[in-house]
């Protein structure tokens, strides 16, 4: 319980009808949620538009209304506030309501599109092994020091997201991992926190569904640089040409890390295989658990943002050493006859491309690779083609199958997906709606040993059909079809 003036700091308001001096329970910006007692923030969200519920809110015990707009009627006992925009004023309040929980741990954002998992992830694991209380925010979970919380967005939403961050300060956190979404930023979920370091991973085609062009995308993503304080430090991919362009107008301390431009922090890889990567880490040879390129930039990511964070070097490598990564990235199990399968949560053409030029680079013979594949429904249909031309490019067979289909028809999405399907490889693709057929048509291909990649879906142990999420998970499917392999 606080006040309404003591949650308003910060707050820049055109107008207030009423006084500052009620006592509020909660802070509320969805109208089923409003509970008496509470402020009512009036959001205009992409679907909804939260002002069309503030009587309901008003009827149900809202106490104080932030709005952009004033309802026709606001006479009686609540306070109305009116401001520019509602979704930045959520976040502030929503901070302000928890004490701004940001300020007592060391939070750090990790965004970017492909990467954010594991780097925070990692991140999160590696300051639990050197002692710390730790919480992470991710894709997969949310934690507060190994107590598990459900995640259903890759960023929540500013109340959710201030009221884990207070639970992780109640329990003694001295640090925070999240991965920063560009649709949190675009809608200014992370508005009101106060962040210690920022890491950026590289950019490449995502979210077209949303921020309609890349530069749109681009922009979100800058934004969060833009908003670092001067205490924090900026961590950016140089290899990667829109590494610069986060640092270009942020007030951060710079750094950078690569593979082979020139940085602050630099590694290279001196051994990829299946069993792990040996890299050459500021001079100092590493051996790693985990596989792939991509592996090597998350993994000096996380060595650079650890160095940032005063960490001890020795300490820092020899733990990075033991670790494996977020549930569903490269994901490999070894079946019958030698047949390796990988689950992997690539949805994205780049992601894809990473996943199959890895497993080119670490295969050792004429092994052929089988990829299945699909595409979500309700999200970028641009980027479907294009996401089968790379599995057709860099595979033997491929599948063409559902992911999450959402509210769109499946075989829809995979004729979307079979306009990329060049003539070259029409007689190596094959197309199956059922996902589960898929992966069973996959694993009867499978000669000893070659290698499946089931790729889309990764830790998700869902799928969702006409708004209904049914259990699937694609690394139970295959183990499943080893068994029945023998």
């Amino acid at each position: 319980m606080r006040y309404l003036s003591d949650i308003l700091t910060g707050l820049p308001f055109t107008e207030l009808q009423g006084a500052v001096d009620v006592e509020i329970s909660a802070v509320v910006f969805d109208s089923r949620k409003v509970v008496p007692g509470c402020l009512f923030v009036a959001v205009k969200g992409t679907l909804v538009d939260g002002h069309d519920y503030i009587e309901q809110a008003v009827k149900d015990g809202a106490v104080a209304v932030i709005c952009e707009e004033l309802p026709g009627h606001t006479a009686g006992e609540v306070d109305f506030l009116m401001v520019a925009n509602s979704a930045i004023a959520l976040g502030i309040v929503a901070a302000n309501f928890y004490d701004n929980p940001s300020d007592k741990l060391k939070l750090v954002g990790v965004t970017g599109t492909n990467g954010k998992t594991t780097i925070a992830t990692l991140l999160y694991q590696l300051f639990r092994d050197l002692g710390y209380k730790c919480g992470l925010l991710s894709t997969v979970e949310n934690q507060v020091n190994g107590k598990v919380i459900p995640s259903t967005h890759t960023t929540p939403d500013p109340v959710e997201l201030n009221k884990l961050l207070d639970e992780m300060v109640a329990q003694g956190c001295d640090y925070c991992f999240m991965e920063v979404s560009s649709h949190a930023v675009a809608q200014h979920r992370i508005e009101g926190l106060v962040f210690s370091g920022g890491i950026f991973s590289n950019l490449t085609h995502d979210h077209l569904d949303y921020h309609k062009t890349f530069d749109n995308y681009l922009k979100a993503k800058k934004a969060f640089f833009d908003g670092l304080p001067k205490s924090a430090f900026a961590l950016t991919n140089s290899d990667d040409k829109n590494g610069s362009v986060m640092l270009q107008n942020t007030k951060a301390h710079k750094k950078t890390y690569a593979l082979k431009s020139m940085a602050d922090y630099k590694g290279r890889i001196l051994e990829n295989q299946f069993g792990g990567l040996l890299l050459l880490i500021d001079n100092e040879e590493v051996w790693f658990k985990m596989v792939g390129t991509f592996n090597a930039y998350n993994l000096l990511a996380v060595y650079a943002a650890a160095m940032l964070l005063e960490q001890d070097r020795a300490k820092v490598l020899t733990s990075l050493s033991k670790l494996s990564g977020a549930e569903g990235r490269f994901d490999y199990i070894v079946g019958p006859n030698k047949i390796i399968g990988i689950v992997d949560y690539a949805h994205t053409p780049d992601a894809v491309q990473n996943v199959l030029s890895t497993i080119h680079d670490i295969r050792k013979n004429n092994e052929k690779v089988i990829t299945v594949i699909g595409c979500g429904g309700d999200r970028d249909k641009t980027k479907r083609p294009i996401m089968a031309k790379v599995a057709c490019e860099w595979s033997d067979k491929v599948i063409l199958t559902s992911d999450n289909p959402r509210s769109e028809d499946p075989a829809q999405i995979i004729k979307d997906m079979e306009a990329g399907v060049g003539p070259a490889f029409k007689r190596s693709t094959v197309s199956i709606t059922d996902r589960h057929e898929a992966i069973k048509t996959a694993c009867m291909l499978a000669q000893p040993g070659d290698i499946i990649l089931l790729a889309g879906k990764g830790h998700e142990k869902y799928q969702e059909i006409k708004g209904v999420k049914n259990h699937f998970d694609d690394k139970e499917e295959l183990l499943n079809q080893f068994k029945l392999m023998g």
